[in-house]
């Protein structure tokens, strides 16, 4: 199969590209950068079976492709508040344009959705049946909604045009290349715990999360994405082990062997109390379910940011200029 990755250059996406290349497919990788990095796509420039496409994912060609994967958006705080718009646009007009691009070729698109659209949920854990508790106004909301938009888009798209497209909703994932900048709970911890920096909480760290693994979720979403028989499905892809903040802290210190202190901040305004997905149902179509422990995944991603500090300053601006040619 040939398999079009909007967003391919970025954390999960370049992931999800190696495993599609490692099972044999071809890969169009579309990205402007905006928030993915070359290095993280850069030693399969010359693989014969990859295809690197920088471009703004609402100019997406028609092409020949069996598999639409659309990971293209801004998904952590520091970058939605910093490209709100962008944000907005990627999944309403990027998806509109994504949805046409499989139309033409009758191919299968699968969208990374969230479980942002969950918002503060009332209901725990949350199965796909439930609607949310989403402040459409707030700080957050520029991602909330556009991920809601998206499905809602997706939806009336398959009514409409019978456009063959699943929805997956994506809970907190971690692992190898997350940006040390990206502002989510895990890079924001693991690197002030290496840089000696107090590890900052906001709130009071009593708020829970379940973090996946990035191979475990990259299982489980190219489980929907090369299924060329489903249609129309919605489905947490998530690890529902549930930790509060504070136990992650405290978790990382003791891998990093960091002597850093917590230091507790006000709470973000929107952040949810509680996160946990229902998985039931991926379970039952697939078999999924997540298999790396929170510990092993955690020493894995600090031992990858370990590298990353090593690595010269040079080298990270060759990265950046390469990929402004590119």
């Amino acid at each position: 199969m040939r398999v079009l990755v909007a967003g391919g250059a970025g954390f999960i996406g370049s992931s999800v590209v190696r495993e599609v290349l490692r099972r044999g497919h071809a890969v169009v990788c579309l990205d402007d950068f905006s928030t993915g990095r070359l290095s993280n796509i850069e030693e399969l420039l010359d693989h014969p079976d990859f295809l690197l496409m920088r471009r703004d994912v609402r100019q997406a060609p028609v092409m020949d492709v069996d598999v639409v994967l659309h990971l293209a958006s801004p998904a952590s705080p520091v970058d939605y508040e910093r490209l709100p718009l962008q944000t907005l646009q990627v999944n309403s007009e990027g998806t509109w344009r994504l949805l046409e691009v499989a139309r033409a070729a009758g191919a299968t698109l699968t969208y990374t959705s969230t479980s942002e659209i969950y918002g503060d949920p009332l209901v725990h854990p949350q199965p796909e049946t439930y609607w949310g508790n989403v402040d459409p106004v707030g700080p957050r909301a520029c991602y909330d909604e556009a991920k809601r938009f998206g499905e809602a888009l997706i939806s009336s798209m398959r009514r409409v045009h019978g456009v063959r497209a699943n929805i997956v909703r994506l809970f907190n994932t971690y692992g190898p290349r997350m940006r040390p900048d990206d502002g989510r709970a895990i890079p924001e911890l693991v690197s002030a715990a290496l840089e000696g920096r107090p590890l900052t909480i906001h709130g009071d760290g009593s708020q829970t999360r379940s973090f996946c693994y990035v191979s475990d979720l990259v299982d489980g979403l190219l489980g929907v994405a090369l299924d060329r028989t489903a249609d129309g499905l919605i489905l947490n892809i998530g690890n529902p082990h549930e930790v509060t903040i504070r136990e992650l802290a405290e978790e990382i210190l003791r891998i990093s062997g960091s002597s850093s202190e917590l230091q507790f901040d006000p709470r973000r305004p929107g952040d949810p109390e509680r996160r946990k997905p229902d998985i039931t149902r991926i379970q039952a179509r697939y078999g999924w379910e997540p298999t790396v422990d929170l510990h092993i995944g955690l020493e894995r991603t600090i031992d990858y940011f370990r590298e990353l500090r090593a690595m010269p300053v040079t080298r990270v601006q060759d990265h950046e200029a390469v990929a402004a040619a590119v």
